[in-house]
């Protein structure tokens, strides 16, 4: 199977998980296109934007920074995060991120079902 870039489909989330400004999310999969995996995305954040903090239960997300860098607030505090960085939350932990730089901040994020 090959999925196009122009297949994809692109949103843009105002606020996600009570975060600032806006967040681009492009799905590379369709849900119904995934087993034993809830999201399988690129999300873009400008400067400023952010993902709200949020837990994972049952499963776990995956952060792979792709383009710039971001902060991560996990449980023992903030952490900066660059390009190759893969941030890594599950069994009910929480975590947010946020993009203080002047780039753009990329970053592939991936739920796995536990």
């Amino acid at each position: 199977m090959i999925i196009r870039t122009e297949e994809m489909k692109r949103t843009v989330r105002p606020h996600m998980r009570g975060g600032a400004g806006e967040v681009v999310v492009t799905n590379l999969m369709d849900a119904q296109q995934m087993a034993h995996t809830r999201l399988f995305s690129t999300l873009t954040l400008e400067t400023g934007c952010s993902i709200g903090e949020h837990d994972h239960v049952n499963e776990t997300e995956y952060y792979w920074i792709l383009e710039g860098e971001g902060i991560v607030t996990e449980k023992d505090g903030d952490h900066r995060v660059r390009v190759g960085d893969l941030v890594v939350t599950g069994g009910g932990a929480s975590h947010a991120i946020r993009n203080e730089s002047e780039e753009t901040l990329i970053l592939l994020a991936l739920i796995i079902l536990d």
